[in-house]
């Protein structure tokens, strides 16, 4: 159920902005941010300004707020996303069981061709990819996608040669325009797709609560010419309407999600974002984080809402990985705790939960004495996974 009060009401820090001509879309452009005001809106309250960057090596001019779509069930969003000139538009095989990507490919209909689309796969062989693929083009009504990834490979292991041999054939074949890796570790894995130069896009995890090491990767991947799409941006997405907003304090009402935005936008060597949109205002919201730059307020908003963030939010730097004495898959775990927390998405979450191996999702942390695992950021780790637990067992 939407909430009664509109977001827009909760955020202070928007800047008001100018009412005027239609955007460009697509075409070639200076790798240098340009700004363009988009089309009026019948839905919004102003016409949003819009910038653009280029992504990476493959030349693609986009909006630097893109659209992810994992958890939009409302098409009407998305068609309007497109009407007002957002260009990057991401979903995935496995988001919503397949019924994303038929209501992506549904929303944005005849503007097709005028935007960047990606979907992503979770195969683990050439056969399992490359029937993925046929089946994410048939869902999204297109011949072709513009960028494919491997989703979700946090490990070394979890890219193979086979894998990018499957996204050659698909570029061959026409199906595909260029190739990509998704991943919650970037600092780890862009290193390892520099040295392979099998990848033309990155997405990775980037928020404000991460440390220097993700910018420098980041860096390394913009050196070789990788475009470098940022997920994760909102660093839990908490807001108001939350099952557990009690964790979430006011600041969060005052402009916090937009700060976090821009505070992403303002590395030049990320070239497009894709927060989640569910709804007319979120998108609204969204889009301001392109009408000005990141400022001492939102400085201020997202140092103070750091330290609220401290005892809930996985920044997924990896280091916990093989510190539970159970085998549990600490990190994993607390992302989809986030999916139900911060996105308000109980049942994504669960999916996730529940499909990992039985041993651990038999595992109950209030069994154990002691706590083996050991936050540096100060992530009460025993108490969360507990509650995922609860939640999703």
């Amino acid at each position: 159920m939407k909430p009664s009060t509109s977001r827009r009401d909760f955020l202070q820090a928007g800047l008001a902005l100018p009412v005027v001509g239609l955007a460009a879309r697509t075409g070639a452009g200076k790798a240098s941010v340009e700004a363009t005001p988009a089309a009026a809106s019948p839905f919004l309250d102003s016409s949003p300004q819009l910038t653009y960057r280029i992504l990476g090596k493959t030349g693609l001019k986009v909006t630097s707020v893109g659209f992810g779509c994992m958890i939009t069930s409302d098409a009407s969003v998305i068609e309007r996303g497109a009407d007002i000139g957002i260009t990057y538009f991401d979903t995935a095989r496995s988001y919503q069981h397949g019924n994303n990507e038929r209501m992506v490919g549904a929303a944005i209909g005849k503007k097709r061709k005028e935007l960047v689309l990606s979907s992503k796969s979770d195969g683990n062989d050439k056969n399992s990819l490359l029937s993925d693929l046929d089946t994410s083009l048939r869902e999204l009504g297109t011949d072709y996608l513009d960028i494919w990834y491997l989703h979700g490979r946090d490990k070394s292991t979890g890219v193979s040669d086979e894998m990018f041999e499957a996204q050659q054939v698909a570029k061959k074949q026409g199906k595909i325009r260029f190739t990509g890796v998704s991943t919650h570790q970037p600092k780890g894995m862009i290193p390892l797709l520099v040295k392979t130069n099998a990848v033309d896009v990155v997405l990775i995890t980037y928020n404000f609560t991460m440390d220097k090491g993700v910018g420098e990767a980041i860096e390394q991947a913009g050196n070789a010419g990788m475009g470098v799409v940022a997920m994760k941006v909102m660093a839990g997405g908490y807001r108001p309407g939350n099952p557990r907003k009690s964790f979430y304090p006011q600041l969060a009402k005052q402009g916090a999600l937009l700060a976090a935005l821009k505070w992403v936008l303002k590395n030049p060597k990320v070239n497009t974002t894709i927060p989640s949109m569910t709804d007319m205002d979120q998108l609204e919201e969204n889009l301001k984080a392109m009408a000005g730059p990141f400022g001492d307020l939102e400085e201020k908003l997202l140092a103070q809402q750091l330290q609220h963030l401290a005892p809930l939010y996985c920044r997924m730097c990896g280091k916990c990985d093989g510190a539970c004495s159970e085998g549990l898959p600490v990190a994993d775990l607390l992302r989809y705790l986030t999916y139900a927390e911060g996105y308000g998405q109980f049942s994504l979450g669960r999916e996730h939960f529940l499909a990992l191996p039985k041993e651990i999702t038999a595992v109950r942390c209030r069994d154990c004495a002691n706590c083996t695992v050991n936050c540096p950021y100060g992530v009460k780790v025993a108490s969360r996974v507990a509650r995922a637990q609860e939640l999703f067992g």
